[in-house]
């Protein structure tokens, strides 16, 4: 039953749209229980009535036309409970509702379970049979089960549109906010290289092109299997070489060809054909009671893959990217943001990840509003659609009516207006109206933004993230193309500090060319860890930033992911011998100050001993609050539940900032919530002695910081020390804001 179980949902999640997987689910539930009769009734958002979707057993000339209110008929009653209903004679029952339409007179056993994802109701799913029984437990456990996983299909997906409403029809989707701000233009759909599962649905014109261009890999594919076959020929023993005629067979197979191109001369493009045969062979394949062919599966999933990659040869010419671009897809990478020409992106939309992922905060630091974790979401529905990306309340508004644009060019014209208002803080300093004083530095990985950073009046980089220029490369930069990345940055900015953080990668930041395979990498080899244990790459990072700093005397460095003392001392021994090597080369340079970040529970703990050892601290709000929280950010099933103004992530900083003044070192706070207004107050009033954030966001804290007074913000802090959750917190700090004539910056507007 569960290797059943799991052919099932890989068929579900195989299928092309909503209408298929629906019918797939009816007929292979029916064949699975041996029972007569599988339906589906899916919940109408708008009406709330359950619509009859699916059947196979009852009349399919009734699927779209049957609607029933919540709580009438058993379906009903499964629905209004959301449990199962499990009952010999269905007639019997007092909630029966014979409906003649359906033709289930003749059915007497009944069960039917609730289909439910993140406690939304989405349908029911029924099976039924003429023998008056109880179905078993395992029947019922089994569907129950499955139940679960058509949940998480169904939220994710949406019904098919016809070709009259596909490029008319408005729809919005939900996400999560990353970037207040407005973005209005045309969604682009990008997706993994080389990986079946990622290819979307595209439709073509030109089939016979495309066509040409599957034929065109084929032969590249087989060209490739005749040369590696050969060039292994010495070194291979006879049966294994067979590995690479069975490959050439395979390719040659007539009926595996012509399945695809008939997809395409169906309109699919190439890739979408490829990828909906190769499962399906693979399906096949992996159900075969005989072992040998059930591995074919895995040669048959190898072959596929080599055909998409030579498929996607041809689409690594330049694309054309629309003027003002949505990113649209799956998983959005760095480098998918870094190919689209500067000035053209205006807004990403991504199915996963949070706020806090890392290529969130890589569009916050270019100024680009992002909605992650749009979990129902068939990114194909996007392609070439005029979008809203609305930052505010993390929405998508697709093919918009002129009245919706209307509004929201209205609000992207008052927002502009906000920030020209604001420019006359660029000069004048972060300080609150009774005399108190924070400095405002900026988070970093590109060079490109420098000059924005300046242009607001940064008074320094509190954070530079080594890992983007990394991750940018398909190799490892080498210590030269280091030091001038770094030399750039440093002159740039100079005098002003400038915080280089060591190469922090592993967790969400990984390097293509540095694969680290790992099933928990949030609690894995990152950051210090995995410098420490490759100190090649630690000490030619360490050299490369030292020579930059050659001619200045603005250079901190910062160690992250710290969570014991022993890793301070072993990273400062081999920053020490570093220098020391570096000045015996001849390099006039002055040894740093070093830092460490606090990120995870056991450095709060021990924030006071930490600061013996170096000479400041800065707080990784990102982290300590998923470390606290145990919630992983980029996780969209569970980001709801992570923010920085939780109580105890409250409580965790304010302890640090005392940990650090009593040993009398300053202590910076680099992630996301200070970027966050109602953060800001509380910042503010803890004691921070800077607040680093994206440079799109400083002049509007530093508006915050010089419209409060600091008598005023501990107040607060002390009332927010007294809540015990975070929806009164958030409340307190944003009627505040709202008192203060701040609203504007935590919701679309002016006013």
């Amino acid at each position: 039953m569960l290797k059943l179980l799991r052919h099932l949902i890989q068929e579900i999640n195989d299928a092309g749209d909503l209408d298929d997987a629906l019918q797939i689910t009816v007929r292979s539930v029916r064949d699975a229980l041996e029972t007569q009769a599988c339906s589906i009734f899916l919940v109408d958002k708008e009406t709330s009535y359950l619509v009859f979707s699916a059947t196979d057993g009852l009349n399919a000339e009734a699927v779209g036309k049957i609607k029933l209110p919540c709580g009438v008929g058993l379906a009903g009653l499964v629905a209004k409970r959301e449990e199962p209903v499990n009952i010999e004679d269905a007639s019997s029952h007092p909630k029966f509702f014979y409906i003649p339409e359906l033709q289930e007179s003749d059915y007497r056993a009944y069960l039917a379970v609730p289909i439910l994802y993140h406690r939304d109701l989405l349908g029911v799913l029924v099976v039924q049979q003429e023998e008056i029984r109880r179905y078993d437990e395992a029947e019922e456990a089994f569907l129950m089960t499955f139940a679960v996983q058509l949940g998480k299909f169904i939220a994710r997906v949406e019904p098919k549109q016809t070709d009259q409403t596909k490029e008319k029809e408005f729809f919005s989707l939900k996400g999560l906010s990353s970037l207040p701000g407005i973005g209005i233009g045309k969604g682009f759909v990008v997706y993994a290289r080389a990986d079946l599962n990622a290819v979307p649905d595209i439709e073509v014109t030109d089939v016979d092109a495309e066509v040409d261009r599957f034929k065109n890999a084929l032969a590249a594919c087989r060209e490739e299997m005749k040369i590696l076959g050969k060039r292994l020929s010495a070194s291979l023993p006879e049966e294994e070489q067979a590995l690479f005629d069975a490959y050439l067979k395979i390719l040659d197979s007539a009926s595996l060809n012509e399945d695809i191109i008939a997809r395409i001369r169906k309109g699919s493009w190439a890739q979408g054909a490829l990828r909906k045969v190769i499962k399906k062979h693979i399906r096949q394949f992996e159900m075969m009671e005989d072992e040998y062919f059930r591995e074919r599966a895995v040669d048959l999933r190898d072959l596929g893959q080599r055909i998409l990659a030579h498929l996607q040869v041809e689409d690594q010419i330049e694309r054309e990217y629309p003027s003002r671009c949505i990113l649209v897809g799956d998983e959005i990478s760095a480098t998918d943001i870094a190919n689209v020409p500067e000035g053209q992106l205006i807004g990403v939309v991504s199915v996963h990840g949070s706020t806090n992922s890392h290529v969130a905060i890589l569009a916050n630091a270019l100024n680009i509003p992002a909605v992650m974790g749009v979990s129902n979401l068939s990114i194909d529905q996007l392609q070439g659609k005029k979008l809203i990306v609305d930052g505010y309340f993390g929405q998508v508004h697709a093919s918009p009516s002129p009245k919706l644009l209307g509004a929201f060019y209205k609000l992207m014209r008052e927002d502009q207006e906000l920030e020209k208002d604001l420019e006359y803080l660029r000069d004048l300093p972060a300080e609150t109206q009774d005399g108190h004083c924070v400095a405002l530095y900026v988070n970093t990985g590109l060079m490109a933004d420098v000059g924005r950073s300046l242009t607001v009046g940064a008074e320094g980089v509190g954070l530079y993230r080594t890992e983007v220029p990394f991750m940018m490369r398909d190799r490892f930069p080498s210590a030269e193309e280091q030091r001038i990345i770094y030399r750039q940055l440093l002159s740039a900015f100079s005098p002003r500090p400038v915080t280089i953080r060591i190469l922090d990668i592993g967790g969400d930041k990984p390097l293509s060319y540095f694969p680290i395979e790992e099933s928990n990498p949030f609690l894995g080899w990152r950051g210090i860890r995995m410098m420490l244990d490759q100190p090649e790459i630690f000490l030619g990072q360490l050299r490369a930033i030292l020579r930059a700093s050659e001619g200045f005397n603005n250079l901190n460095i910062m160690l992250p992911m710290i969570t014991n003392v022993s890793e301070v001392t072993e990273a400062l021994k081999l920053i020490k011998n570093s220098y020391q090597e570096v000045l015996e080369e001849g390099v006039d340079i002055i040894m740093p100050k070093v830092g460490v970040m606090i990120e995870v529970p056991s450095a709060v703990y021990q924030a006071e001993v930490l600061a013996k050892h170096v000479d400041f601290l800065s707080v990784g709000s990102n982290d300590l609050t998923q470390y606290l929280l145990a919630v992983d950010r980029n996780n969209e099933q569970v980001a709801n539940l992570y923010d920085s103004l939780h109580p105890a992530v409250i409580k965790a900083f304010y302890q640090v900032v005392q940990a650090a003044h009593k040993m009398e070192k300053p202590v910076s706070i680099c992630g996301e919530l200070a970027s966050d207004p109602a953060g800001v107050i509380l910042l503010l009033a803890m004691g921070f002695d800077v607040l680093s954030m994206n440079a799109s966001y400083l002049l509007r804290m530093k508006w915050v910081v010089r419209r409060f007074t600091l008598s005023y913000a501990k107040k607060l802090l002390d009332e927010v020390l007294q809540m015990e959750n975070v929806w009164q917190v958030r409340c307190c700090l944003e009627s505040a804001l709202e008192e203060l004539g701040l609203g504007g910056l935590i919701r679309a507007g002016k006013n």
